[in-house]
């Protein structure tokens, strides 16, 4: 499949998206929110679901999270445009309550296998513990398992990392040392993508800010 088909078909899973009321969170937000970044990478990082910053924008990790995502990312040479950015869950879940197991199984079933289907990365970093159940199951813990390569039930590379929200809970020791350990897993990934795919450009020029190519929902 060609960059232009690719690109073509996540069109239309997003769009397949904006009309899923599939589920009962779809009431408790503004709308859903989709992928966002190259549809030819090699590299896709899954995160939770939206929060409220996602939900008016549009954009999965474009908070506070997201903007702590990005420095790292930049730190070990990828920028948001050159990979693939998608959650679990499209909706955001009331009061940013965790999604549980159930709706993550339901909701990554119907839209992120279709997003992972179009792209087919070598790579995927699972963001915090929901995408790391979501892809290799309920028995895997965030603080043990981190770090560790495993296959995903469609046959996808996986490192599991913290997701940034829990560095932004963390303060003195704790969030050196876990801001280390997010290093060196992107690091790591990174390193597996170049592999897979040498001629690949992980990393613009500049640094890109999704709040100048997202543009506010308007709330009715």
């Amino acid at each position: 499949m060609s960059e232009e088909e690719k690109r073509t078909a996540l069109q239309k899973t997003e769009e397949e998206l904006r009309r899923c009321e599939a589920c009962p969170l779809r009431r408790d937000c503004l709308a859903p929110v989709g992928g966002f970044g190259a549809a030819d990478t090699p590299l896709v990082l899954v995160g939770e679901g939206p929060g409220g910053v996602e939900d008016d924008y549009g954009c999965p990790l474009i908070g506070p999270s997201g903007q702590l995502l990005d420095k790292a990312l930049w730190a070990v040479g990828i920028t948001r445009d050159r990979i693939y950015t998608t959650n679990v869950i499209k909706c955001r879940p009331l009061n940013n309550r965790t999604p549980d197991i159930a709706e993550a199984a339901f909701c990554g079933a119907r839209f992120l296998e279709k997003e992972l289907a179009v792209i087919r990365p070598k790579i995927i970093v699972a963001l915090g513990s929901v995408a790391l159940h979501y892809f290799g199951g309920s028995d895997l813990r965030i603080l043990r398992d981190r770090g560790q390569w495993f296959l995903t039930a469609g046959g996808y590379p996986c490192i599991a990392t913290y997701h940034p929200a829990y560095l932004l809970r963390l303060t003195g020791k704790e969030l050196v040392q876990a801001k280390w350990d997010v290093f060196h897993d992107l690091q790591a990934a990174l390193a597996k993508a170049k592999e897979a795919e040498p001629a690949y450009v992980f990393k613009s020029e500049a640094k890109i800010n999704l709040f100048d190519l997202c543009k506010k929902r308007e709330r009715t």
